[in-house]
């Protein structure tokens, strides 16, 4: 759209005899307008290949974000008008738990979510014990595309089988499935700035009473421990210190045997790193162990909400990659 003109227009010849009168050139002006915004109502529902998209894909039109303009020739189609489909539906998969904290943290980290991208359809489904759960969400979405992005943070059970399966058991929902949040340097930003948070003084990096142990939740599945120890050396790199794994179920070591086996090796300043996305049983497990003040889990740090959206685009892009199939990448 180009610049309108600084210069004075020029004015329309007389109109010929008996044509009843001029058009004002305001008017004109409006009846251009209002074709232009019908000409993209129109388009909005024609694909790409020239063939028109079906009616139950379309969706209410949403507000305007802040940032954007509206330009002189362009006016907003009203609220009701059709549109095209919109990007994917980011549903994050919360585990569920009968903390109350749990709930109140994950619906914090959406809210940032939503900050972060105005406009993107953002739901929250859990694997158990609060609403709402998975399979009501997905149903709640019928006809509509959606990215399941698993709020775990390991390859165990729930995102191998219970993420696909309740995929499948939605088919009225195209979806595609992310990779869980770790391994990944946002993670690791998350764990430091709650360390740091707790007591952690960046003047302990490289001491050599100083250590950290990585409280986890356990799994049986190897790729889920992989991941853990993944995540505890990219730590140990930040901090510039030991960093242990431990586990409250599943796996061993337990917090009490790692924090043991540190005041072995001399390492008696130890904090406790929570490695879980909010407060539960264990993270309740993990700062009880703990010799002084526990880190808080990762909750809604900021680097939490970026990562949620980092697996959501990443997945779109190996569909696009792909051709359609989505694939679980780690990285």
């Amino acid at each position: 759209m180009t610049e309108p003109s600084t210069q004075q227009p020029r004015q329309s010849p007389p109109p010929p005899a008996g044509s009843g009168g001029t058009v004002p050139l305001d008017s004109t002006a409006q009846l251009l307008t209002r074709i232009t915004a019908q000409l993209g109502t129109q388009l909005s529902l024609v694909s790409r290949n020239g063939t028109r998209r079906p009616m139950h894909r379309t969706r209410p039109s949403e507000a305007l974000r802040p940032s954007d303009t509206l330009r002189p020739s362009a006016a907003p189609r009203p609220p009701d008008a059709p549109r095209s489909p919109g990007t994917p539906t980011l549903l994050v998969v919360a585990h569920g738990s009968r903390d109350p904290q749990a709930l109140r943290t994950v619906l914090a980290l959406l809210d940032r979510v939503r900050d972060l991208r105005p406009g993107l359809d953002v739901r929250l489904g859990h694997i158990e014990l609060n609403r709402p759960l998975l399979p009501d969400t997905l149903d709640g979405l019928r006809g509509a595309d959606a990215v399941l992005v698993p709020l775990l943070l390991g390859r165990g059970h729930h995102v191998k089988h219970d993420l696909p399966a309740a995929a499948a058991a939605a088919p009225a929902v195209r979806t595609w499935v992310a990779a869980p949040l770790g391994p990944h340097p946002l993670l690791v930003e998350a764990l430091y700035g709650r360390l740091v948070e707790a007591g952690w003084d960046p003047a302990d990096q490289g001491s050599r009473s100083a250590a950290v142990v990585l409280a986890a939740a356990g799994s049986r599945d190897p790729d889920s421990a992989q991941d853990t120890r993944r995540t505890a050396r990219m730590l140990a790199e930040r901090l510039g210190v030991p960093v242990v794994p431990a586990y409250a179920s599943a796996a061993t070591p337990t917090f009490p045997a790692a924090l043991r086996a540190l005041a072995a090796r001399g390492r008696h300043r130890t904090f406790v790193a929570s490695y879980f996305t909010a407060p539960g049983r264990f993270a309740s497990a993990a700062a009880g162990a703990a010799p002084r003040t526990a880190a808080l889990p990762l909750g809604a740090h900021p680097a939490m909400a970026r990562l949620l959206l980092h697996r959501y685009d990443q997945a779109l892009s190996a569909t696009a990659r792909s051709g359609g199939v989505s694939l679980l990448a780690s990285a």
